[in-house]
Formats: C-alpha cells, sequence, structure tokens
C-alpha cells in the first residue's frame, strides 16, 4: 500500500473518530499484543500468522528455556521451588537473540513455544527470531493511533539545539524527525540528502525495502502461497520453499488486497446487521443477568430445604440422646442409693443394726425374715458387681458417610453427560503434571475444567480451575515435595457434569535435574548401546561377555560396565528419575564423585568384586566397616525385578527384608549441601532407602550393567509431551 493510499484511508478512520462511529476502545482491541496485554511494540509474525512484541518473543523462549531446563544449580532452590518464573533480564535477552546461542552443550536454546493469541505451538527453527518477519504495517497503525491518542502532543525536532522546536517532517532515509530550518540544513538542494524520502512527523521509521530474514542481503520480491510468507529468490532456488508454489509480489499484493477490500465492503454492508446481532446480545445478556438470579434463588431454596431437613433430624438425634442419657443417670443413681444404704449407720445396714435391739421375739421374726432377704439379695450383689447402665453411646453415633458422599457429588443436572474418569495409568508428575482423563461420551463435551489443589493438613486450599478443551493438560509451577489433587468435569454448553473422582499425585522432593548419558567418559562401545538422543542405554550379553567368563575360573567376577551422566553437581538440591528394564539382570544406579569415577574407569577389573563396593547389596563383610563412614559414590542394585536396600546397622538385614519389588520408574535426590542422597519409588513418591554420601568433589549420576539390561532417562513433560503421546 502507498503512502497516500494508507494516509486516506487513516484520513477516513480518524473521520469515523470524530463522528463518534469508532472508539478508540474498540480500535485498540486490535492492536494489543496477546502476551503482555498493551499496544504492540515492534511487532513479529509468526509462522501461526499472529503477531507478537518482539522483547514478549525473547522472554517467552527464556521463561520456556529456564523451565524446561534446570541444569547445574542457580535454578535449582534450595527451599521452596519457584511459583512465577522472574523476567529474564537485558543481558539474557541480547544472548538469546544471537544465532547460535545455546546455555551449554545439554541445553539448547528453545525454539517451540506456545503462541499466546492461538495457543498452538510455534516452531521458530534454526534461525529462532531472526527467521520471523517484522509487522510493519501493524507497527505503522499502532504508531498512528497512538498520535491520535496523544494528538495534544507533538514530536519534536531531533537536530535541533536546546530548545528543540516542534518538528514538521520526518526522513524516512535518515530515522530522524526535523524542523523546517534543521531539515533545509540538513537536507541542501543539490545533494543525495535532498532525495530522501519524508513524511509527516512521526516516530515510526521503517525500512524502505523489506530484506529476508535467510538471506540478510536479498531483498523480498516473492511470495510463498503454502507458508503464506514473502520469499526471496534464493529462497525459491535452493532453500526451504524449493519446492512449493510461489507468486510474485506484486500479484500476491493485488490478490490479498482484492480479498481484503471485499472482506471489509461486505462488513460494511452488513452493520445494520451487526447492529441487530449487538442488540439482540443484549437482550441475552439481560436474560441471562435475570436467569442466573433466578438460578440462583431456586438453589438457594434447595438448600434451605436440606438445612430444615438436617435440623429436624439434629433435633430428633440430640433428644433420642438426651432422653437415653437421662434413664442411664436414673439407673446409676438408683443403684448408687442402693449401694450407699450398705454403708453402716445408713439405709439397709443402719435399719438392720435397729432391727437388732428388738427383744420381742415374736415382733423380731416377724421383721427379721423380710430383712433377711434383702441383706441377701445386697452380699450377692457386692460378690458380683454390675453396674446399671453403659456409659458408651456408640449406638448413638450418626453414619453420615454415604449422605456426606452425595453431598459431595451435588451438583446440577448432567441432561445426560457423563462423568469424565481421569486415566490414573497415563497420568503422572515429573518437572511438570501431566493429566490425562477419558470421557465415555467426548463427542458430547464442549469443554472440560480441570481442578487442581494442594492438599494441607493445616489450611483447607481452594481449587484452582482451568479450563481445556482436549482430554489432557499440563499443569506448571506446582511445588516441590508437596501432594496435589486433581479431579475433572465435562461442559456441555452451560451444563456441566458431576466431578470425576480425585486423583492424588506427589511432587518430587526437589527441582527435575536434565542430563544425557554421557558418550564420551568411560562409555565401552562394545557392550553398551546408546541411542541417538542420549537418553536410553542397554547392555549387549553377547560374544564378548562370554569370553569374560573364562575370568571365573580363576577367581574373577565378570567386570560391570560404567556409564554417567553428562553434567556434573556441585551444589543444591536436584532430582531425577529413569525406569530400569524389567528383563534387566544387574544394574546399579546411584551417584559417585569424579575422582571415584576416574579411580574405576582406569581400574575396571579392581572393581569389580562385590565386595569392593559396600553400597552393592551383596552380603559382604566390606560393607559392616563402612556403615557410618560418608563414602564419595552410593549404589544400589537393581535386578531381575527386585530392588535390592544395602546393609544398615538401623534397620534388619535379614534378606526378606531388604528385597523389595521393582518400581516401575525410580527416582533419585541429592542434597548436594547436606551430603545425603535418597532412592524413590516414583509411583508412590516413597523413600526406600537413603545414606550420606561425601559431595566434597563433583558428583555424577552413575549406572553400571552386567548381563542384559536396559535404563531409559524419564522425558521431562513439555507442551510437546502431549504431542508425542497422541502420535503414540
Amino acid at each position: 500500500m502507498s503512502e497516500s493510499g494508507e494516509m486516506s484511508e487513516f484520513g477516513y478512520i480518524m473521520e469515523l473518530l470524530a463522528k463518534g462511529k469508532v472508539t478508540i476502545k474498540n480500535i485498540e482491541r486490535e492492536l494489543i499484543c496477546p502476551a503482555c496485554k498493551e499496544l504492540f511494540t515492534h511487532p513479529l509474525i509468526l509462522p501461526c500468522q499472529h503477531s507478537i512484541c518482539h522483547k514478549c518473543v525473547k522472554e517467552l523462549l527464556l521463561t520456556l528455556d529456564d523451565s524446561f531446563n534446570d541444569v547445574g544449580s542457580d535454578n535449582s532452590n534450595q527451599s521452596s521451588p519457584r511459583l512465577r518464573l522472574p523476567s529474564p533480564s537485558m543481558d539474557k535477552i541480547d544472548r538469546i537473540n544471537r544465532p547460535g546461542w545455546k546455555r551449554n552443550s545439554l541445553t539448547p536454546r528453545t525454539t517451540v513455544f506456545p503462541c499466546p493469541g492461538c495457543e498452538h505451538d510455534v516452531d521458530l527453527g534454526e534461525r529462532g527470531i531472526n527467521g520471523l518477519f517484522r509487522n510493519f504495517t501493524l507497527e505503522t497503525i499502532v504508531e498512528r493511533y497512538r498520535q491520535a491518542a496523544r494528538a495534544a502532543t507533538a514530536i519534536m525536532c531531533d537536530l535541533c539545539k536546546p530548545p528543540p522546536q516542534e518538528s514538521t517532517k520526518s526522513c524516512m532515509d535518515c530515522s530522524a524527525s526535523y524542523c523546517n530550518e534543521c531539515f533545509k540544513i540538513h537536507h541542501p538542494w543539490g545533494t543525495i540528502k535532498a532525495q530522501h524520502e519524508y513524511v509527516g512527523p512521526t516516530t515510526n521509521f521503517r525500512p524502505k525495502i523489506l530484506m529476508c530474514p535467510e538471506h540478510e542481503t536479498e531483498r523480498i520480491n516473492m511470495y510463498c502461497e503454502l507458508c503464506r510468507r514473502p520469499v526471496c529468490h534464493l529462497c525459491k532456488l535452493g532453500g526451504n520453499h524449493a519446492n512449493h508454489r510461489v507468486t510474485t509480489m506484486s500479484s500476491a499484493y493485488k490478490t490479498l488486497k482484492e480479498k481484503l477490500s471485499k472482506d471489509i465492503d461486505y462488513l460494511i454492508g452488513k452493520e445494520s446487521q451487526v447492529k441487530s446481532q449487538i442488540s439482540e446480545l443484549n437482550l441475552l445478556m439481560k436474560e441471562t443477568e435475570c436467569n442466573g438470579e433466578r438460578a440462583k434463588e431456586e438453589a438457594i431454596t434447595h438448600f434451605e430445604k436440606l438445612f430444615e431437613i438436617l435440623e429436624e433430624r439434629k433435633s430428633s438425634v440430640l433428644k433420642a440422646i438426651d432422653s437415653s442419657k437421662k434413664l442411664r443417670l436414673d439407673k446409676f443413681q438408683t443403684q448408687m442409693e442402693e449401694y450407699q444404704g450398705l454403708l453402716e449407720n445408713n439405709g439397709l445396714v443402719g435399719y438392720a443394726q435397729e432391727v437388732l435391739k428388738e427383744t420381742d421375739q415374736s415382733c423380731f421374726v416377724q421383721t427379721a425374715k423380710q430383712l433377711h432377704l434383702r441383706i441377701q439379695k445386697a452380699t450377692e450383689s457386692l460378690k458380683s458387681f454390675r453396674p446399671a447402665a453403659q456409659t458408651s453411646f456408640e449406638d448413638y453415633v450418626v453414619n453420615t458417610s454415604k449422605q456426606t458422599e452425595l453431598l459431595g457429588e451435588l451438583s446440577f443436572f448432567s441432561s445426560g453427560i457423563d462423568v469424565p474418569e481421569i486415566n490414573e495409568e497415563q497420568s503422572k508428575v515429573y518437572n511438570n503434571a501431566l493429566i490425562n482423563w477419558h470421557h465415555p461420551e467426548k463427542d458430547k463435551a464442549d469443554s472440560y475444567v480441570l481442578e487442581y489443589r494442594k492438599i494441607n493438613r493445616e489450611d483447607e486450599m481452594s481449587w484452582n480451575e482451568i479450563e481445556v478443551c482436549g482430554t489432557s493438560k499440563i499443569i506448571q509451577d506446582l511445588e516441590n515435595s508437596s501432594t496435589y489433587a486433581f479431579r475433572v468435569r465435562a461442559y456441555k454448553g452451560s451444563i456441566c457434569s458431576p466431578c470425576s473422582r480425585e486423583l492424588i499425585l506427589h511432587t518430587p522432593p526437589a527441582p527435575v535435574f536434565s542430563f544425557l548419558f554421557d558418550e564420551k567418559c568411560g562409555y565401552n562401545n562394545e557392550h553398551l548401546l546408546l541411542n541417538l538422543k542420549r537418553d536410553r542405554v542397554e547392555s549387549r550379553a553377547g560374544f564378548n561377555l562370554l569370553l569374560a567368563a573364562e575370568r571365573i575360573q580363576v577367581g574373577y567376577y565378570t567386570s560391570l560396565d560404567y556409564i554417567i551422566g553428562d553434567t556434573g553437581i556441585t551444589k543444591g538440591k536436584h532430582f531425577w528419575a529413569f525406569r530400569v528394564e524389567p528383563y534387566s539382570y544387574l544394574v546399579k544406579v546411584g551417584v559417585a564423585s569424579s575422582d571415584k569415577l576416574q579411580e574405576w574407569l582406569r581400574s575396571p577389573r579392581d572393581a569389580v568384586s562385590p565386595r569392593y563396593e559396600q553400597d552393592s547389596g551383596h552380603d559382604s563383610g566390606s560393607e559392616d566397616a563402612c556403615f557410618d563412614s560418608s563414602q564419595p559414590f552410593t549404589l544400589v542394585t537393581i535386578g531381575m525385578k527386585k530392588f535390592f536396600i544395602p546393609k544398615s546397622p538401623t534397620s534388619s538385614n535379614e534378606p526378606e527384608n531388604r528385597v523389595l519389588p521393582m518400581p516401575t520408574s525410580i527416582g533419585i535426590f541429592l542434597d548436594y549441601d547436606k551430603g545425603k542422597v535418597s532412592f524413590y519409588d516414583m509411583d508412590h513418591m516413597k523413600c526406600l532407602y537413603e545414606r550420606q554420601v561425601d559431595c566434597s568433589h563433583t558428583l555424577y549420576p552413575a549406572f553400571a550393567l552386567m548381563g542384559s539390561g536396559g535404563i531409559q532417562l524419564e522425558e521431562p513433560i513439555t507442551a510437546k509431551y502431549l504431542e508425542y503421546q497422541e502420535d503414540m
């Protein structure tokens, strides 16, 4: 679009503004960045065709990179976990904008992030931000509306000596604004600068020629119809668009402008229809408000009826308890009075003593017979004391378990919407929480609401709600070493189903430590097979192992093949998890210091005996001498679907108490500052074994295999995890 055409269009819009047909507020809604919720600043066009501020893209990339790759020490907070990611510094933002930037060999820069506009994953590719086009048209419109909003604020000359004068024009070639005098001085007639392009005063300077982000010296002259983005001739000849259908820029400009003009004309022609629909929406809003208040009144009425029933039942139950209590107390009172009569000079005994004073035989016999029967009965009651009533009110305990469950499921009429069921097998917690659920009538539900809260014994935490369109969701920023409850309900229109049963999951005790297997340090490619991603290793039980078995005849053991993580730990709290294949014969897992690893890898034959390793899990005498010593390594043995707990002086060392079923997934928690390592059952986040470890040197995740076996590192849960699960 030419400058004069844009100015005429802007004039038309400003005329509408002056007439009150279009408000600044309504227009600004189209000029707000979906990430920072402010007017666009240097907007970039994402592959999904949405625009976002340049600084917002950088902050998103750095935020996700810090969230998913907490490597080393800085991000492993030793106290409470990070609830909100801090804003990246300007130094980090500058670094991430450089081509080829990466933090280290383990954590390459993040180029995938969810678009704030459509929430779909956007992959920026190898060039990252440098491969995105700047949306100059949007930038120009934003600048004009900024000027319209601050019409009283003038743009001052950039070249005047203080005090500066108000500018009258801006040079697009010099990217500066001038007053009349300064413009004449710096653009004299007869010079090249006199031919510069100038416009009215502005602060938005855009290049006259749009250059290709892939080939920075080539100008844009074609439009790729498949990717819907401008390209240069080198992109078409041998770049990513070699086999794509392209058209000339003038043809694409003409076609797109015609389509946009027709669409705008259509919308303008439907102005009366839009106004009528707005009126209808206003009526619907009022009707919704009235119906909502009516629904609240009906709900209050229903609950008041329940309260009345509860009050009635409460009164009846309390009355029954009071009656039983009074009856029992009366019985105890009568019995107590009878026993008080057995005391000397009291009651029955006192009366009998007076009867004994009678001297007339006939009168005494007449009275003593009945008195003797009463004395005998009292004597028998003394021999077998029995309370007249029970003190317990167990029969009067109100059982409300069934009613409590029903009240907990109290909801609106579901109109046939089934209750979703959370899939416990596919739901997991690692660095984030991944929640999957199944709905028998998936096609009938418009959306779902996933609720979660932290379970706290002291305080009742409120539920957090997230609206989800699919049947899975990733929850981030959960606190470490905590327990969370999750539940989900389905929505169809304004009707919702009851909530599903709650799923309880436990978060790891520390931030997740990301690493891969080291393919260089001590890696034996004759015995071990490492995949390309370096997150899975297998032990080959082949011909070489059979040849090594000859050493058994002379008292040697078959050697272990060690492999370690490619990142060391020097401080902080860290947690990592992995799976040991069920067919594995013997696998050792844990941590080891750098000097101990050098010793093992230099002289493996001396380290192969189970008696050499105090934490091997074997019944060796050397273990007893090292119970209390802090060693530079800790390894536990796993194999044959069992988890072997090393000997300990504080617990039973019987074999049946030291051998546990092998967990599906095993976690290791290292507190470097306190010198402690713990082994966890990831399914229940339960600590199986812990002990002290010497942390005077750098510690590495260490693994060892013998015979057939395999170890798979747990994959961190990221935004792409859901896509991977669907592909599987």
